[in-house]
């Protein structure tokens, strides 16, 4: 630094002359900008100069002055930092910049200030922003601890205009930082914004840069629909969550899907949760229960907290627990936890540390059940080893099981069904359920009870007779039985004409079943027993029948030919009587007939007895000479495997 020896009023005068508002050397300079010089905040000792110049020259350096009496030579850069102790900070001073390119000199413009009262922020920064209903609640660092001025430009997208706010901000101690409300927005938008904030304190007051673009998404309104799916694993489970994606609007620039676990946030080891921006998510628990909370995240706020309760893992074949367990000694490698049985689900009372277990041991109420669960950590994945109930003492259920009904009477049983008791109404260990039932019109009334399972809730009574019943249901403790549960029921009387229709029934299928083997029987002996008769093959030879159309001559010609053999014996009569030498007269005949379709009754059928009496007729006549008028001819004519008896005509 340099300071020059004039102190009249004239060496304003002359650095006018020697220095005019913009001057040069050489044609290849540029003159830069007027400089301005402040400091960042109104408690700041530092003063920061700046100016513009555009060369692509690298030798450039700049001279600074501050009216004639302070010069700052050589500066390497367009901007410079000089402590207040070094300048004239209460009265007015011209500034300008002397830039040297080479042989060529360029000269700013002067400014007249007072640097005391010339203040510029930086740009605001750590901008955040949450939405509060239709309006945005903007927050970036503050410069000071005074309120400022704020200039907001927002727009939906580029292609909208940018719309303006002027509004002051407030200073919040605590964070130390500005606020804004730009109010009367779209929630369900997204937007971009820009600001830009100057102080309120000093009567020279310079706007700071502008701000790096912020994307505003849409409010996060809704809450996250979760779907669980639970696959059982041995001593653990494995967890799936699904849900629906954000809307776009809420998703820009990006959103992120925070998981928590209440196992894994107590201690409990392998249970580890992390962000992750998918809209799925799969983990391992234990068999205790646990709850998931799932938030959505974006740069303008958080969805609200969507929990999910994923119960313990029901064991209705719960042992009892060993009373040693609470002296148990505790290791890092494993989890211990105690649940107390409280509304239908199971609230913890102690887990792990030796603190949780000695209150735990001063805090444990009789008749009352508590769950132990162990868990290790095996392949970086937690599993449940032991699971028992524990009771410090132990009575007999308090109440009786509810809802106590019948269905599906018959005349000789009925089906029972009831709600199981409450586990912290039962007061013990349950070990079974006692179902009793008494005739109630009989004179001794004895009682026929049956156990059934803790675990079960239905009962099925056979053997009954059709009479009013009274049954009674009631739980069983290691202390005994508590209160019984009552219903009368009367089974259905029986109806004779329905159980005889039923015998009825049975009888008929019964008889066609019978009859169908009884059947196959006959026919399988028969078929041993009584083999067919051997079909004799006959022959018979006609003339065409000259009535016969061509058609069915067709049909003749394609029909294969059957030789049939007849016999015919000569009988004597009974007025002449038989000698025992008489002679018999056998007559061989080959007919050959061919198979028709004509029935037996049509006149023209050859096979017919008159037909086969001319036939015969014939060849006697040839062979052998007529007999007498009273004798007759016995035929016996076999086709296929039929027998006629027939007599012959007079000679």
């Amino acid at each position: 630094m340099e300071t020059l020896g004039w102190n009249s009023p004239l060496r304003y005068i002359a650095m006018l002359l020697i220095f005019p508002t913009t001057s040069s050397k050489g044609s290849e300079c540029e003159a830069p900008s007027s400089p301005q010089c402040f400091r960042r905040n109104n408690e700041e000792t530092v003063y920061e100069c700046e100016w513009q110049m555009n060369t692509t020259q690298r030798d450039v350096t700049f001279d600074l002055y501050f009216s004639s009496d302070i010069r700052f030579e050589n500066i390497q850069e367009t901007r410079k930092e000089i402590n207040d102790e070094d300048l004239i900070k209460n009265e007015h001073v011209d500034i300008w910049v002397e830039a040297q390119a080479g042989e060529s000199v360029c000269t700013s413009t002067s400014t007249s200030v007072i640097l005391n009262e010339t203040v510029k922020f930086e740009a605001p920064q750590d901008i955040s922003v949450a939405w509060f209903q239709n309006h945005l609640n903007v927050t970036w660092n503050a410069a000071e601890k005074y309120p400022a001025l704020a200039e907001v430009w927002f727009q939906i997208d580029e292609t909208k205009p940018w719309e303006k706010r002027l509004n002051t901000t407030q200073f919040t101690h605590s964070q130390k930082a500005y606020q804004l409300l730009v109010e009367n927005l779209q929630k369900h938008t997204s937007y971009q914004l820009k600001l830009r904030h100057r102080t309120k304190v000093t009567r020279n007051p310079l706007w700071s840069d502008w701000s790096p673009l912020v994307i505003v998404p849409a409010e996060l309104e809704d809450k996250m629909e979760v779907n669980v799916t639970l696959e059982k694993l041995e001593g653990a489970r494995k967890v799936t969550l699904i849900w629906k994606p954000v809307h776009h609007a809420a998703a820009v620039p990006e959103v992120n899907y925070i998981l928590r676990d209440t196992q894994s946030s107590r201690g409990c080891p392998c249970m580890k949760t992390h962000p992750t921006n998918r809209t799925e998510y799969t983990d391992y628990v234990s068999y205790s229960p646990v709850n998931f909370s799932v938030i959505a995240r974006n740069a303008a706020g958080s969805s609200p907290t969507a929990i999910i309760h994923i119960p313990a893992e029901p064991t209705p074949d719960l042992k009892p627990c060993n009373k040693t367990l609470l002296d148990k000694k505790l290791n890092n490698t494993t989890c211990h936890e105690w649940y107390k049985q409280q509304d239908g689900d199971l609230r913890l009372v102690a887990r792990k540390t030796k603190r949780d277990m000695k209150h735990f041991r001063n805090s444990i109420e009789d008749y009352v059940g508590y769950i132990y669960f162990e868990h290790l950590c095996i392949n970086e994945r937690p599993k449940t080893v032991q699971m028992c109930l524990f009771y410090k003492n132990e009575n007999v259920p308090k109440i009786a099981p509810q809802d106590l009904f019948t269905y599906n009477e018959t005349h000789t049983s009925a089906s029972l069904s009831w709600k199981a008791i409450p586990t912290e109404d039962r007061r013990g260990f349950l070990t079974q359920y006692n179902v009793c039932s008494v005739q109630i019109s009989s004179e001794d009334e004895h009682y026929h009870c049956h156990s059934v399972p803790a675990s079960s809730v239905e009962y099925h009574l056979d053997n009954l007779t059709p009479v009013t019943k009274y049954i009674t249901v009631a739980g069983v403790t290691r202390a005994g039985e508590g209160p019984k549960a009552t219903v009368t029921f009367s089974t259905q009387p029986m109806n004779p004409m329905k159980e005889w229709f039923k015998l009825a029934v049975v009888m008929a299928f019964l008889f066609i079943f019978l009859l169908i083997v009884c059947t196959c029987v006959w026919k399988r002996m028969k078929k041993k027993m009584l083999p067919p008769v051997p079909k004799p093959g006959i022959t018979w030879d006609f003339p065409s029948h000259p009535t016969l159309n061509i058609e069915q001559k067709k049909l003749e010609e394609k029909e294969e030919e059957v030789v049939h053999e007849v016999t015919l014996q000569q009988l004597q009569s009974k007025e002449h009587g038989l000698s025992e030498d008489a002679e018999e007269t056998n007559v061989s005949l080959k007919i050959f007939m061919k198979r028709t379709r004509v029935s037996y009754g049509s006149s023209d059928d050859p096979l017919r007895p008159s037909a086969i009496q001319q036939t015969l007729r014939g060849s006697k006549e040839e062979e052998m000479p007529c007999m007498e008028q009273e004798d007759m001819l016995g035929l016996l004519l076999y086709r296929k495997g039929l027998v006629f008896d027939m007599k012959t005509d007079e000679c």
